[in-house]
């Protein structure tokens, strides 16, 4: 199922932003809206945002119905996301919307949710540069990032990393410190492909990086649905006429005596 024009839905928390001023100073409308900024640049892309304290978080039953990507971005706030609202999220998953998960958003319910697993990982933010080595260059999520790409200064995170292993293993990352990590990963859950991406502490300017930018208007493009295929128990009839289980009949008549 490709569209010509993939309904892009860019969600994050939106608290720094009004809480500190260095990430106000950095992103004055708001992280989500810098990623939103960079992708509306994107051809084939029609592109809206939602934060967390919006009325259902921006993500009701009919904003998710018209989603086919969603990009998610959560820190200090993952357990004031509704389970209600991670159910629905989950759902559209399932049935064919793709989904990328930003930095921090690795500990976000929706992430944890499909993986499975803890999610759990090494960190420090300090004045770590990071290098995030293409490891694999055919796919189209690295088309045009070329061997490698920089981020001067980023928060680090480090291995061992409690996710389930990588369909898809599309970036790792060195740190000054010497830490690795498996900074970008794909999955296939249901219908929905999901693509991690690491980069994104909220006190650096990661989401104006170019590289950064590039990588997640690929994602968008790769995660688009294929399929959207909704989640139901029907009770099939036979294509060909079946022979009489002469046992199952009996039963059923003894069942009803």
């Amino acid at each position: 199922m490709s569209n010509s024009t993939i309904q892009t839905l860019v969600w994050g928390e939106y608290r720094h932003e009004k809480k500190n001023p260095k990430v106000t100073a950095l992103y004055p409308d708001g992280m989500h809206e810098a990623i939103a900024a960079a992708l509306r640049k994107e051809p084939g892309l029609s592109i809206s945002t939602a934060w967390l304290d919006q009325p259902e978080h921006g993500l009701t039953e009919k904003v998710l119905a018209a989603t086919d990507v969603l990009i998610w971005w959560g820190h200090m706030s993952h357990d004031d996301v509704s389970d209600e609202v991670v159910a629905r999220v989950k759902t559209r998953v399932l049935e064919g919307m793709g989904l990328i998960v930003l930095h921090s958003g690795h500990y976000a319910k929706i992430f944890k949710s499909l993986m499975g697993t803890t999610c759990s990982l090494k960190w420090r933010e300090s004045s770590d540069k990071e290098r995030l080595w293409n490891v694999a260059p055919h796919h189209p999520i690295t088309a045009g990032i070329g061997d490698y790409f920089e981020i001067p200064a980023e928060e680090m995170y480090g291995e061992p990393f409690g996710i389930p292993t990588p369909d898809e293993l599309i970036f790792i990352s060195w740190f000054t410190g010497g830490e690795v990590f498996r900074s970008g990963a794909t999955w296939q859950r249901g219908n929905g492909r999901i693509f991690y991406f690491r980069p994104g502490h909220e006190t650096y300017p990661t989401y104006h990086h170019p590289q950064v930018q590039r990588v997640i208007a690929n994602a968008v493009h790769w995660a688009q649905p294929t399929v959207c295929i909704p989640d139901v128990c029907p009770n099939s009839p036979a294509l060909e006429p079946l022979p009489v289980d002469s046992e199952a009949a009996q039963r059923s008549t003894e069942g009803h005596r």
